[in-house]
């Protein structure tokens, strides 16, 4: 069973896997994006150290685009389940903030999916992330770019 979503409570990671795994798979694989005590800024390429982060979103988009991910990549993909939960609010360093599961009959499948579905959720998923550091904050922009799936052209 697929499933997406958005809370505000500390994500369960084993119960996220867990709950994408159908009889017929051989393989899940799960990516924990988690909130890191230092970022390197891409324009300047000075490293700040981040106190904590702040996630919003735009609630009804984001499920709506998180679907629409699932949707693409298991046509895209050989793959079964898909679930994503992605945390709001103020997350300290450690903590979990976005968790994406793929279950697929092989892991290779799996793997692919995962990758492009953080990159795409980045990209296209109206979810903003605020980093506040000792000497201030800053929001942060996804991706610039799309990653086509394998096989397609760039």
């Amino acid at each position: 069973m697929d499933f997406t979503e958005l809370t505000t409570e500390p994500i369960d990671i084993t119960s996220v896997a867990r709950r994408a795994v159908p009889p017929e798979c051989g393989a899940t694989v799960t990516l924990d994006g988690y909130a890191r005590r230092f970022t390197k800024d891409k324009a300047t390429g000075e490293t700040n150290e981040t106190e904590y982060l702040v996630y919003e979103a735009y609630e009804p988009m984001a499920l709506k685009e998180m679907g629409k991910l699932v949707e693409r990549a298991k046509k895209e993909f050989e793959i079964s389940n898909v679930g994503i939960v992605h945390r709001l609010g103020r997350l300290e360093i450690g903590e979990t903030s976005v968790v994406i599961s793929v279950a697929a009959p092989h892991r290779r499948a799996a793997f692919a999916a995962c990758e492009w579905l953080i990159k795409e959720l980045k990209r296209t998923v109206p979810i903003w992330k605020k980093e506040v550091y000792a000497n201030g904050e800053a929001w942060i922009e996804g991706e610039v770019t799309e990653e086509p799936p394998p096989g397609q052209p760039a």
